[in-house]
């Protein structure tokens, strides 16, 4: 080895590196859907802290996959992924990346049309991995959650419609507030709804609106 002391000196680093991902998830395909018919949107659905683990029926407790579970239909598939015991979904970002990217492989999806919401724990993880990819989304809805306000420069032109409980203990208001100012000072297209009464469950009364499907499916990326 020739090393040069007192001086830099120009080197390089080039491994390959093998990482498994593993990741369970609920799929909704809509009525109609055939492997060679039309494209659809997706709809990417993160859940809160509590249904994290490996029992993919917890899931079904809140949000998109209850309503599915109850007979609701939608118009879009609905890709609704677990998160691992004691995670966090902000940290398991590049695991969504590899899914979604799955997810658009396998399945007959609308690439201008793909969004995600999730509530609490799942709100987070929606401003976190817009903010990663922001070219990715057509529009993002987030729930009693929060995220890095110093990077929604990112996302300034994507449409977002955050929801918040004024009585939320869990979750303060100030964690969305905070994100729809930020965006507000940098231009950002931004919707913020906030239920007086509300305190963490904001959620089930957003979900079961239908005008909140009907403003996701508005947005089609040009």
């Amino acid at each position: 080895m020739n090393l040069k002391t007192g001086k830099q000196s120009r080197q390089q680093l080039r491994k390959i590196i093998k990482k498994e991902i593993k990741i369970k998830y609920l799929l909704y395909l809509p009525e109609g859907y055939s492997e060679d018919g039309e494209k659809w949107p997706l709809m990417l659905f993160l859940h809160g802290a509590g249904e994290r683990g490996s029992d993919l029926k917890l899931l079904r407790i809140h949000g998109l996959p209850k309503l599915i579970n109850q007979g609701k239909s939608f118009p879009f598939i609905v890709v609704s992924p677990q998160c691992p015991e004691n995670g966090w979904w902000p940290q398991e970002i590049e695991s969504l990346e590899i899914l979604l990217d799955d997810i658009i492989n396998r399945y007959r999806i609308d690439e201008k049309r793909i969004y995600v919401t999730g509530l609490s724990m799942g709100g987070y993880g929606t401003w976190a991995l817009a903010i990663n990819n922001p070219e990715k989304f057509a529009a993002i809805a987030p729930i009693c959650g929060g995220g890095d306000a110093r990077r929604v420069g990112r996302i300034k032109k994507l449409p977002i419609w955050a929801f918040h409980g004024a009585k939320d203990e869990i979750v303060p208001l100030e964690e969305s507030r905070k994100m729809v100012d930020a965006l507000k000072r940098v231009g950002g297209k931004i919707k913020f709804t906030v239920y007086p009464e509300a305190e963490h469950d904001s959620w089930t009364q957003t979900y079961e609106n239908p005008k909140l499907y009907k403003w996701f499916l508005s947005h089609s990326k040009k």
